[in-house]
């Protein structure tokens, strides 16, 4: 394994662990062999997120989203952890624990 997978998953084990809520949830789509149901979900997600404006959707939706397409597509992965790791920086910075 390759440095970047590691960094990703990594990432990926502490916001599960953290926030078990969002964990149970996302669980199902994080297994290996779910990539038919996780793109479609992820581009659903990112697609809601750009129009967050609207009651109900919201910009939260796109780094969700981001963060299940970076599970097939490598070249995403660098990018996605490496905001993980500035997103839980400024929010402990900010005492607010991630």
């Amino acid at each position: 394994m390759d440095r970047e997978y590691r960094r990703f998953h990594r990432q990926i084990s502490r916001i599960q662990t953290r926030l078990p809520r969002i964990a149970r949830g996302v669980s199902g789509l994080t297994d290996p062999g779910r990539r038919l149901v996780r793109v479609p979900v992820a581009l659903a997600l990112i697609g809601g997120g750009l129009v967050g404006f609207l009651p109900v959707l919201g910009f939260w939706m796109v780094p969700l989203g981001l963060l299940l397409l970076a599970i097939d597509l490598p070249r995403l992965r660098p990018v996605v952890s490496a905001l993980i790791i500035r997103l839980r920086r400024w929010l402990r910075h900010w005492h607010i624990r991630l």
